[in-house]
């Protein structure tokens, strides 16, 4: 029997991106997969793409019909609700670091029996992630935060009102030198994780702008802080996930110094409601329409920007790349209980036993 999946709608509002593109989606059917991808308005690429390689079109939000034994494949989580889940999920869940609500989502699996492969999980021997958007997502991360510093600049309130998508990575870099020429100086920033996949695109975003880049990574942090020279540059992106291990590198007195540089934070890995939080100056996520947190009482100003799905600000850069890693591993699923596929179910089910 033919392996099964399912390429649903992304719920998330300004969510673009795709976990296949239709090249890689032929190279699953030429292996011998039945690929199914639901219409979507939102999806960067055009639903008659996938039909010319031969994959099955179905109707938008369908995928609680899909035949039970399909794995149903997305990128960003379902939507709210109390339905049993029944079918083998594939998406980056955001339910395993005691985010709210985690409880309720695990527990729809569990009463309808079905199973979560989170993509975060999706590990190689080594805990290395086999398939990431770390890259894009770094490199809008830094995109935004200079976006925002750019609005401070214009004496904007706030500093960014919304975030938009982007044709290609020609059309933002564009926008953003058209941004920095209205100012008489140009910011600097500091990258936290600048030799992971989050922090190199981070980098590389502030190196085509021509910024002035401070790489920090885990030599710059082995102290555990505090870090008062992080106050010194205008922006500073984080790229460093939360754990229990990770040091505080902004905290409320931080920020109190006289001569305080620092404007603009991007928290790409943003989990503001982690009890490891980094930044713990913040507490909840922002969005592509209210992309900033302003810090109270701050003065010159200071803005966080933490949105959970940054790469759909580059979604056809960041699907083709996604796809193209994500692949690889997808054409192992015919045995979903073996290798990078058998780990991310025992995670799910280690975490199960915590309900």
């Amino acid at each position: 029997m033919n392996t099964k999946i399912w390429v649903r709608t992304e719920h998330k509002a300004n969510e673009h991106r795709v976990a296949v593109v239709p090249k890689d989606a032929k190279a699953l059917i030429d292996a011998g997969y039945d690929v199914t991808v639901e219409k979507s308005a939102d999806r960067c690429v055009a639903i008659e793409d996938y039909e010319a390689v031969g994959c099955t079109i179905a109707e938008e939000g369908s995928w609680p019909s899909a035949p039970k034994d399909a794995f149903v494949l997305g990128v960003k989580e379902l939507p709210a609700g109390d339905d049993d889940l029944i079918h083998r999920h594939i998406y980056f869940g955001h339910v395993y670091k005691d985010q709210p609500g985690w409880q309720h989502t695990l527990g729809r699996f569990v009463s309808g029996k079905g199973t979560l492969y989170d993509l975060e999980c999706l590990v190689d021997e080594n805990n290395r992630r086999v398939a990431a958007f770390g890259y894009w997502a770094g490199y809008a991360g830094a995109a935004v935060a200079v976006m925002a510093w750019n609005g401070q600049q214009a004496g904007n309130t706030p500093s960014l009102d919304v975030v938009n998508s982007y044709k290609n990575v020609d059309a933002l870099l564009a926008y953003l030198k058209s941004g920095l020429d209205k100012s008489a100086a140009k910011p600097n920033m500091v990258v936290i994780g600048a030799l992971g996949r989050s922090g190199s695109g981070a980098v590389d975003l502030g190196e085509a702008l021509g910024l002035d880049v401070s790489k920090w990574d885990m030599a710059e942090t082995s102290s555990g802080g505090p870090f008062p020279e992080l106050q010194q540059h205008s922006i500073f992106v984080n790229c460093i996930l939360a754990t229990k291990e990770c040091p505080r590198f902004v905290s409320a007195d931080d920020i109190k110094v006289e001569d305080r540089k620092l404007s603009v934070i991007s928290d790409v890995s943003c989990d503001p409601e982690s009890i490891y939080n980094p930044i713990p100056i913040y507490n909840r996520s922002t969005t592509f329409t209210a992309p900033v947190f302003s810090v109270e009482g701050c003065t010159p100003p200071l803005d966080v920007i933490a949105i959970d799905h940054l790469p759909s600000m580059l979604p056809l850069e960041s699907s083709e790349d996604y796809s193209n890693q994500l692949t690889k591993v997808l054409l192992e699923l015919n045995e979903p209980e073996k290798g990078v596929w058998g780990r991310a179910l025992n995670d799910f089910n280690k975490n199960l036993a915590r309900l």
